[in-house]
């Protein structure tokens, strides 16, 4: 047996200027987080971070619960803990079995004013707050509803030896935004019901770019901390550029040209071979139907396009960008897979994109 990823989330700096939802911090206030397992073990150990806050975080109590299982989370024995500024720390072993598609429950009391939250900020799924400590608590009365992630990076479980793990490491097409909230229809939830062995864990956020910080740092920048440490990974897929080339549209910058992209994204292709990964790359999905395209990007994004069809810079591509199309007009979403912004994913367009990739490319095997 070993420890591997069941769950990973990639989070972002609330004091960013640059936001796609309203940060936000706690006192006194339990926060109750639901984490939808990837893959399953005997044992899961829960991650908690303070990656980005400025003042030691205490937590005074955690529990989780799995169906009608439930117990504290501890820490060194001990049932609480203080996270120090820009650090992160590990719970505890708990020794129960959970099986992949399991829904994880965590609860945080969090006893003293915490300043802005790191935070995962567009994961489809809703936090739910209440005042006070309420940890365990069979129903949150009056709880408030935000859709984000706190403090929570990831899960660990203990998996079988050689149990293979694949990052989707991405933009919002990956961390799920435009798809149902807590139904788990993300298009890493749908690749994952396709895998008989091995699974795919989610490293998506919603408005990153492969070339230039904003919403989290950029891919080339955080390609080391949110893919090479993840135990047991053996293969990445990417899918950047949209928002690349849609915000300089609202920020006032110059749009990035087809050879800096494609030399991006050629930068993590050499990167991931050189730690014994397999690279699976994703087109560019289609945004014409959004308010901030321009004629521009959707030039260079058929460039781009063209390059990772051809390129041997990986060892498999998926093709979202024509699996999601609108015949009639290829830069823009099929009508019935456009979540109705035009840059963004259903439901059913979810599962065309996991559909997309060819599981030959993504043979999970040690």
């Amino acid at each position: 047996m070993t420890w591997t990823a069941g769950f990973r989330t990639a989070v972002i700096n609330p004091h960013d200027q640059l936001q796609l939802s309203e940060p936000r911090g706690f006192a006194d206030q339990t926060v109750r987080q639901v984490l939808h397992l990837a893959g399953g073990g005997e044992a899961f150990r829960v991650r908690l971070t303070n990656r980005y806050g400025r003042a030691p975080l205490t937590i005074a109590a955690a529990t989780y619960s799995v169906g009608r299982r439930q117990g504290a989370l501890t820490f060194d024995g001990i049932g609480q803990c203080v996270i120090p500024a820009g650090e992160e720390i590990v719970s505890d072993p708990v020794e129960l079995q959970v099986a992949a598609g399991t829904d994880l429950v965590v609860d945080l009391y969090l006893p003293e004013r915490t300043g802005l939250a790191t935070y995962s900020h567009r994961p489809a799924e809703v936090a739910r707050v209440v005042d006070g400590n309420h940890v365990g608590s069979p129903t949150f009365a009056r709880a408030a509803q935000v859709e984000a992630r706190f403090y929570l990076s990831g899960v660990d479980v203990l998996a079988g030896a050689g149990t293979a793990i694949a990052v989707a490491f991405g933009d919002s097409w990956f961390e799920g935004v435009g798809t149902t909230t807590s139904a788990n229809r993300r298009s890493v939830d749908y690749l994952n019901r396709r895998l008989d062995r091995g699974w795919v864990v989610n490293q998506g956020i919603a408005g990153n770019r492969l070339l230039r910080d904003g919403v989290g740092e950029h891919a080339l920048t955080r390609f080391d901390r949110d893919v090479l440490p993840v135990p047991g990974v053996t293969h990445v897929l990417l899918h950047f550029g949209i928002n690349d080339l849609v915000l300089p549209t609202m920020l006032g910058e110059p749009l990035p040209t087809a050879a800096a992209l494609v030399e991006g994204f050629t930068n993590l292709a050499d990167r991931a071979h050189a730690a014994g990964l397999k690279v699976i790359g994703g087109t560019i999905g289609a945004f014409g139907g959004a308010p901030i395209s321009t004629p521009e990007g959707l030039a260079v994004r058929r460039q781009v396009n063209d390059w990772i069809r051809t390129t041997d810079a990986f060892d498999g591509v998926f093709d979202v960008a024509r699996a999601v199309a609108n015949p009639q007009a290829p830069d823009h979403i099929h009508p019935a897979l456009d979540s109705g912004d035009g840059m963004h994913l259903n439901d059913r367009g979810a599962k065309a994109m996991a559909d997309a990739v060819d599981l030959a490319d993504l043979t999970l095997q040690p």
